[in-house]
């Protein structure tokens, strides 16, 4: 999506308001005991409220979506993937409880009168290991860095790059299958923005674009297999896998955060 007016804009940017919203509700929530179904549960309800305390009601984005080559809609509000579920993990289809020293992924999106915006992090479920910690921290500053680089008269690739430079200098690896994209009028749109590569090279980018950028890295291999649920990836050496994210608006001055 490329922004177009003022309304469009000033839409834009209260999602992204809304839906941080919800995702710190989520996170204060996350505790030993909770269930992905619980989250799951709060999720919608603080979408459909407008964000629990706002004026006006949103739609989920994820729930119904079906996107390329899945084999039916998505079945929850809010993606639950723990530890060794790297993204998309269904919260609603068997219990799934967190317990102390889990890491665990929160990925949402919502549409606010048309303009849909996605966000995502991955929490702590009480105290964690010293690599785990490292591999949050990591993976947190390189979606740092690659918003750094959404300027325009950047290419898609000095994004990527930037990612991957900063979870690989931590000692961690980037998986590869999977990034960031385009949205704003769909979920998922292009371009489509690898989490690794060549600065310099792909998609150029442009005053008003709408991006959302997602690092998504492990501590063991990088290599990941779907679940049989259909949407569920997984690290295929069974190593914890983080992930983060936020809806950006490219300006003319740099990057503006959407979802903060």
């Amino acid at each position: 999506m490329t922004i177009k007016n003022d309304t469009e804009r000033a839409n834009l940017i209260e999602g992204g308001k809304r839906l941080a919203t919800v995702l710190t509700a989520l996170r204060a929530k996350v505790a030993p005991g909770v269930t992905a179904q619980e989250l799951d549960d709060l999720a919608e309800w603080m979408i459909r409220a407008g964000g629990g305390s706002l004026a006006g009601a949103d739609t989920p984005a994820f729930l119904g979506y079906t996107p390329e080559g899945a084999n039916r809609p998505y079945p929850a509000t809010l993606c639950v993937s723990i530890n060794d579920e790297v993204v998309h993990g269904i919260p609603n289809e068997g219990v799934k409880t967190l317990r102390e020293g889990d890491i665990v992924g929160l990925d949402l999106g919502l549409a606010h009168n048309g303009i849909i915006v996605d966000a995502a992090i991955t929490v702590p479920v009480g105290d964690v290991d010293e690599q785990t910690n490292k591999l949050l921290i990591a993976t947190e500053r390189a979606l740092a860095a690659g918003i750094e680089q959404a300027v325009p008269g950047n290419y898609v690739g000095d994004i990527s790059s930037a990612i991957q430079n900063e979870i690989e200098s931590a000692g961690f690896r980037v998986v590869r299958e999977l990034g960031g994209h385009g949205v704003g009028e769909l979920v998922h749109e292009e371009p489509f923005i690898p989490n690794f590569g060549h600065a310099g090279t792909g998609t150029e980018l442009t005053e008003g674009m709408v991006l959302a950028l997602e690092p998504i890295s492990t501590i063991g291999k990088a290599s990941v297999v779907l679940s049989p649920d259909g949407y569920t990836y997984r690290t295929r050496d069974g190593s914890r896998s983080a992930h983060f994210e936020h809806t950006i608006l490219i300006e003319k001055s740099g990057a503006r955060i959407i979802t903060i």
